[in-house]
């Protein structure tokens, strides 16, 4: 569920809810047929049992006359009164077609009058055999004790049907006489379609294996029986959609929209009112409004920030520019007391000491450089210019000093950029003093990791001797505390005359 949108688990909490109510009216519509159902099965139990009681009555009354006279005549074949005695009781019936005959063994009629047509009788192991003629009547036959008499008996469709009829005619039913395979409709029910729906009931009535089978229209399945079961499953799926639909449209959808809006939002710029005042949930317009007002005042604090930042970078130049220009002060004071100098040592300390601020004011000139935002001080060009200026103030007795440069284009910050300019001063000037036409040689590469970088000057001055040892220990602290400074130790080959340190960078050019 976590995963799914939220209309989706909407749509799902509200299909939950609302299906076991949906549920219970498809019950109860269903509880309704059966009721219905019920009712009608009880309507049949009473038309079967009084139709079937009304005809097994008459048929047995009408078989138990004949058997006395089939018995009396099987005594005496003159015994008028017992024929007349049946032929009382058909009387009643002739009317309608029922009639009887008693004959002999020989066929003779005794009784009577011959039926229609000679039918073939089943017994089923009863004293009265039966035969169906279907959509004419039924015929039942009785053998006397002895065999020397039988007697059949004709009771046509009508006559059954009539005396089958139940006394409530408002109800409407369908019967039929069923012996075996065969069977005698008596009624049927009126416009009957293949759709109806029939509850039938098989009543015996206890005459020569004869049933009577009655059956009744049971609620039939209508178009609004239909309607009335998938109307709940109908108004569940719809209340779940509006639902769905209704909080998608005005809940959903407007804080999706407005997500875009505030993920699209950038600092300095301003939320759009216009997709704002769209929005149809009037809560969700004010959390516009709201994100619309953190937006104009983020703008405003963007705005002031990049002012404030511009005024800073301004007074940082101006900072800069300042030390650049005092510390060019301090090398001209530096350049006119060494013009004024008595003795060559003096005017050489005054060379070293202007090379050193040299050196600080080229790193104060490169920071900032004609640049809007600082990366860092570039290597190659600083150390370019050092190296210029270093052989522009050599003694006299250095001008056949040569000194070579490959730096890479490597970035630095202004404290690593003041060490190395430093380093790189104090480095040449032991040089110079071991020897001063040697040629040097000042070599950046990149290191294994790529945040470092190894500065490496290399020289025939800085080769093991008497002479490097004593100018060490004037400029070996000092070397010591650069390399301090820049958090790496400084090496020293005395075999290649080489010194070297890794040093951080901020990038490359």
């Amino acid at each position: 569920m976590g995963r799914l949108p939220t209309g989706a688990k909407l749509f799902l909490i509200l299909s939950a809810a609302l299906l076991p109510l949906a549920l219970i009216a498809v019950f109860a519509t269903l509880q309704t047929t059966r009721l219905a159902d019920s009712e009608a099965r009880a309507r049949l139990r009473v038309t079967a049992n009084e139709s079937a009681r009304a005809i097994a009555i008459e048929l047995i009354g009408d078989m138990t006359a004949l058997r006395v006279a089939v018995n009396a005549l099987g005594s005496d074949p003159a015994d008028a009164p017992s024929c007349a005695r049946a032929q009382g009781v058909f009387a009643q019936q002739s009317s309608a077609g029922t009639r009887f005959v008693i004959a002999d063994r020989s066929g003779r009629v005794l009784c009577g009058e011959s039926l229609p047509d000679p039918v073939a009788l089943r017994s089923n192991d009863m004293p009265v055999a039966a035969a169906i003629l279907p959509g004419r009547g039924l015929v039942l036959a009785i053998s006397g004790p002895r065999g020397d008499t039988s007697a059949r008996a004709y009771f046509p469709r009508p006559f059954l049907e009539k005396i089958g009829s139940p006394s409530s005619h408002a109800l409407t039913f369908s019967s039929a006489l069923v012996l075996g395979e065969d069977m005698l409709v008596l009624e049927n029910i009126p416009d009957e379609q293949p759709l109806d729906r029939l509850e039938t009931m098989r009543t015996d009535l206890g005459v020569a294996g004869l049933a009577l089978r009655t059956s009744v229209r049971s609620a039939p399945i209508t178009s609004s029986l239909v309607i009335a079961m998938l109307l709940p499953l109908l108004m569940w799926l719809a209340a779940a959609s509006i639902a769905w639909f209704v909080v998608d449209h005005l809940l959903i959808r407007p804080l999706r929209q407005l997500r875009g809006s505030v993920a699209a939002f950038q600092p300095g710029e301003e939320i759009d009112p216009g997709s704002v005042r769209t929005l149809p949930a009037q809560e969700i317009r004010e959390l516009g409004e709201t994100f619309q007002a953190i937006s104009r005042t983020v703008a405003l604090h963007e705005a002031g920030l990049a002012e404030g930042l511009v005024r800073q970078t301004k007074l940082t130049r101006e900072v800069h520019h300042r030390v650049k220009n005092n510390l060019q002060v301090i090398s001209s004071l530096i350049n006119f007391h060494a013009r004024s100098a008595k003795s060559a040592d003096a005017t050489d300390a005054y060379s070293s000491i202007q090379r050193r601020v040299d050196a600080l004011a080229v790193v104060h000139r490169n920071h900032f450089a004609e640049m809007e935002e600082n990366r860092g001080l570039n290597l190659r060009t600083m150390i370019g210019e050092l190296a210029a200026n270093i052989r522009a103030t050599a003694p006299d007795r250095s001008h056949g000093m040569g000194i070579t440069l490959d730096v890479g284009p490597f970035l630095v910050n202004q404290d690593v950029a003041v060490a190395i300019a430093f380093l790189v001063t104090e480095t040449i000037e032991l040089a110079m003093t071991c020897d001063p036409t040697a040629q040097i040689r000042l070599v950046v590469k990149p290191c294994d990791d790529p945040k470092r970088a190894l500065l490496r000057v290399v020289s025939r001055a800085l080769v093991e001797s008497d002479a490097l040892r004593d100018a060490a220990t004037r400029y070996g602290r000092v070397m010591e505390g650069l390399s301090r400074q820049l958090r790496s130790p400084l090496h020293h080959d005395p075999l290649a005359g080489a010194y070297e340190i890794a040093f951080a960078i901020t990038g490359s050019d």
